[in-house]
């Protein structure tokens, strides 16, 4: 069996890369510039972030199972302060972060999310049993 980092890294990959096809297939269905707003700088920045808060969790899973939840949670302020460092500042350069600036961060940060959130809770409830 594989382990639940692997499983998880390829799956994350594969969700990011269908969501950044139909993310594009949005843009170019409305008539916008498809990779503008460092849209895939976003996607491979969020991807790297998530496998690597959920490797950490991964790692550090039978020391600090208590506070796994506290390392999530710090996991989700590294990405947040990743976009103000990376990605705030190219977006405010115009005095006006777009919604199709916000989305070209958020789309990819809220996939990530959600997969590393649903798989964590599969993969500590397993731990329990």
């Amino acid at each position: 069996m594989q382990n639940p980092f692997y499983r998880f890294a390829v799956k994350v990959t594969g969700l990011l890369a269908i969501t950044l096809v139909l993310h594009l297939g949005f843009l170019k269905l409305f008539e916008q510039p498809l990779f503008e707003n460092k849209i895939v700088l976003s996607y491979i920045v969020n991807l790297l972030l998530v496998i690597g808060v959920f490797g950490l969790l991964y790692i550090l899973r039978n020391k600090y199972k208590s506070q796994l939840g506290f390392l999530f949670l710090a996991g989700s302020v590294l990405k947040f302060t990743v976009f103000f460092i990376v990605f705030y500042p190219i977006y405010k350069q115009d005095e006006d972060v777009s919604k199709l600036e916000f989305a070209a961060f958020f789309v990819p940060y809220a996939t990530g999310l959600i997969l590393e959130t649903l798989s964590l809770s599969k993969w500590l409830n397993e731990i329990d049993q």
